[in-house]
């Protein structure tokens, strides 16, 4: 198997078992990014030097017996709105073109920490809004990746890198990981710091990342997550073993919730939802109930719109007066904002608890919830405007959430699932997601090479 295509926790252990050196492992990735990038554009900007430095620190470590860490010599993909001391952060935007910050994000200070290798910054939407950056699907030319963490779930999917950081306000890690094919972990609201990235909506904008298997979901949550006694309320659930453990005695109980929108979805993607649930259920120890949700939800949409108009029009005001925007559609979502009253804001807001209040109530039965990932499989033509879907609800509730790749469109195109659970029960989720695994119900750990424009079939196999 080429070094590109290890897991992240599986080249950390060759590289300390020196039975893979960190350089081998970052040149493949460089070579694939060499190889693919001009088709499919994931990268804003690559050091090639830096990362072969970096990767030969790493071997340096590890010949001298010192402790490489749990990421030692693995690539990791910065979407280009954190901040990173010696690259630039220019956030999709000319405005910022060239700009370099001068400091770390503490996720990414969190990484190099770990022994992460940091190659570049992948591409993100103007602000990590809706504009379509140039990134392409690794899947099928000109077709969307998804956005705004269009370039991390390209990189992670075409094999560039193993893992990728990406944020979402909305459904920015859910819905491309989807489109992509991968796996796409947004963890529970504020559980891992925003010191040092772009900022768009104070209380939805959660850091998350790209993966291809569920090992490597979990390797980067306990490497970047916040821990101590200075996060009482979330260090105490996650400590909790009875609250993170696999149900004793009884069987998992999931939650296939048919929400809001679940009838705009294409056929395809139900029955993917639906065949998801079967084989699920076909286990003793796995309980899959269908629910219509609660009621609340069904507010959940335009709650979400008047929190994150409002904020963007907060945070982009003098961009917008001076008009040095790009993309058309966030003058048009700053003209919305601006007249949101502040009784209006406030009211969302309260929505916004209202309908997290309500999900509590629904996870005192339920220990996961599953949905649609997306409404349908990634369109073409780069400036397509996705269906909506659900991802939002969970972000507005501030789950927990990952994109599972279990299905395909009828013109073979990926398309996932999700699975969400309570907040602060990560690790449970992440537990049931190895319980699942180990049925032989998630896509196999070991992948071919990516499609591109020269494949027809799919870049993983599923059971």
């Amino acid at each position: 198997m080429p070094p590109n295509e290890y897991g992240a926790a599986e080249a950390a252990r060759a590289i300390a078992k020196r039975q893979l050196s960190a350089r081998d492992l970052v040149s493949a990735c460089l070579s694939q990014i060499e190889r693919w990038d001009s088709r499919i554009h994931a990268w804003a900007h690559v050091d090639p030097d830096s990362a072969l430095a970096q990767a030969d620190a790493t071997d340096d470590a590890v010949r001298d017996e010192r402790a490489a860490g749990p990421l030692g010599g693995v690539p990791v993909g910065i979407k280009d709105i954190f901040n990173t001391v010696d690259m630039p952060t220019q956030m999709g935007s000319p405005i910022w073109r060239g700009f370099t910050p001068g400091n770390d994000a503490r996720v990414v200070h969190y990484l190099r920490m770990a022994g992460a290798v940091i190659p570049g910054k992948t591409v993100t939407a103007e602000f990590a809004v809706h504009a379509p950056g140039p990134t392409e699907n690794p899947h099928r030319p000109n077709y969307i990746p998804g956005t705004s963490s269009s370039g991390s779930a390209a990189a992670v999917a075409a094999y560039m890198v193993p893992i990728a950081l990406g944020t979402q306000t909305a459904g920015s890690i859910i819905r491309p990981a989807s489109y992509c094919g991968i796996f796409g972990f947004k963890p529970s609201f504020g559980l891992v710091p925003r010191t040092g990235i772009l900022k768009t909506t104070d209380s939805l904008d959660t850091v998350g990342w790209f993966a291809r298997n569920v090992e490597d979901l979990k390797l980067i949550f306990e490497t970047v997550r916040v821990k101590g006694g200075d996060y009482p309320l979330s260090d105490a659930a996650l400590s909790d073993e009875d609250r993170q453990s696999e149900p004793s005695g009884r069987p998992w109980r999931i939650a296939l919730v048919r929400g809001p929108k679940w009838d705009q979805a294409q056929d395809y993607v139900k029955s993917v939802v639906t065949d998801f649930a079967s084989k699920l259920s076909s286990d003793s120890g796995i309980q899959v109930e269908e629910l219509a949700g609660p009621p609340e939800l069904e507010q959940a949409h335009d709650v979400h719109a008047t929190i994150y108009d409002k904020a963007l029009a907060y945070y982009f005001k003098e961009e917008f007066q001076q008009h040095t925007l790009v993309s058309s559609c966030i003058y048009e979502i700053i003209e919305r904002g601006n007249v949101i009253t502040l009784d209006q804001y406030t009211g969302a807001l309260a929505g916004q608890r209202q309908i997290a209040r309500a999900m509590e109530t629904l996870f005192g039965d339920f220990d996961v919830v599953l949905d649609m990932a997306t409404a349908g499989a990634a369109l073409e033509g780069l400036e397509s405007v996705d269906a909506p879907d659900h991802s939002l609800i969970w972000t507005l509730c501030g789950l927990p959430a990952v994109s599972v790749p279990v299905g395909t469109s009828p013109d073979g195109l990926p398309v996932g699932v999700q699975l969400a659970a309570r907040r602060y029960n990560d690790r449970l989720l992440l537990r049931l997601l190895e319980a699942i695994e180990a049925l032989g119900l998630l896509p196999n750990r070991t992948y071919p090479e990516p499609p591109m424009a020269s494949r027809s079939q799919p870049a993983y196999a599923t059971a």
